[in-house]
């Protein structure tokens, strides 16, 4: 089966030939591009890939605009700091030769403060990445977006790597940008914040991804990772709390 491989970037440079080195295996690479300055137009374009400029809508309908795109129904869609390992390589192009199914998802390794985690919310993360587009497609959240399959979700074994080689504070940065944009679109659906979640919300994602799902064996990485990850989530209450007040 033909695949063609879509991502969206913006300043993406500095990951960008990494990855798309990664998915070369493919007929087809296309990239989004939203407005970047530092090269990564003419990097994607110098590698073969088709390029395509467009405003930025948010995360999900820009990933769904990449798929429509795309020459080829089969879609395995990366972001330009993700790598597929030799691994995933190999069971994509296997796969693909005679389908199970038609939606896959795959697990996720991401690396964090120098190391590739292994438990808690580091891995394996199942992500849904590789499906025929007539069977799925990316939801429209602003942020932390995600695929909506009409089909049963199959996995693919074999890492996708990602490592983002970000300091802390642009990692930090990032995570408070997110969590507005999660509060805005919770706000704009009606959504309210109560002090049950604020406590509650933080404390229970502690317990599992620290020690239901082992993140203590990542040591110090994975301790600021998951800290992080709750910290998120009573800051997504108290904006969407903030945004509640400033309405009344």
């Amino acid at each position: 089966m033909p695949l063609s491989v879509a991502l969206i970037a913006r300043n993406a440079a500095a990951q960008l030939g990494h990855c798309l080195a990664s998915v070369a295996f493919a007929d087809e690479i296309i990239v989004v591009d939203s407005g970047s300055t530092d090269g990564t137009v003419e990097l994607a374009a110098r590698i073969g890939a088709r390029v395509i400029q467009r405003e930025w809508p948010g995360f999900g309908a820009q990933k769904q605009f990449a798929v429509e795109a795309a020459r080829h129904d089969w879609v395995l869609c990366v972001d330009a700091d993700e790598r597929v390992s030799l691994e995933l390589r190999e069971r994509i192009i296997a796969e693909l030769k005679a389908p199970r199914g038609f939606v896959y998802a795959m697990p996720r390794r991401n690396r964090f403060l120098g190391r590739w985690l292994r438990h808690g919310e580091g891995y394996p993360d199942w992500s849904v990445r590789l499906f025929h587009r007539a069977h799925a497609h990316w939801g429209s959240e602003t942020v932390h977006e995600k695929v909506i399959s009409r089909s049963p979700v199959l996995k693919l074994y074999g890492d996708l790597l990602h490592d983002s080689a970000e300091t802390l504070e642009k990692y930090l940065d990032k995570q408070n940008r997110y969590t507005s944009l999660q509060a805005e679109s919770m706000h704009a659906a009606g959504r309210r914040a109560n002090v049950v979640q604020l406590v509650v919300s933080p404390f229970l994602r502690f317990i599992k991804y620290y020690l239901l799902r082992l993140g203590f064996l990542d040591g110090v990485p994975g301790l600021v990772h998951i800290t992080i990850g709750c910290m998120n989530s009573f800051n997504k209450y108290a904006k969407l709390k903030a945004l509640e007040r400033a309405a009344q």
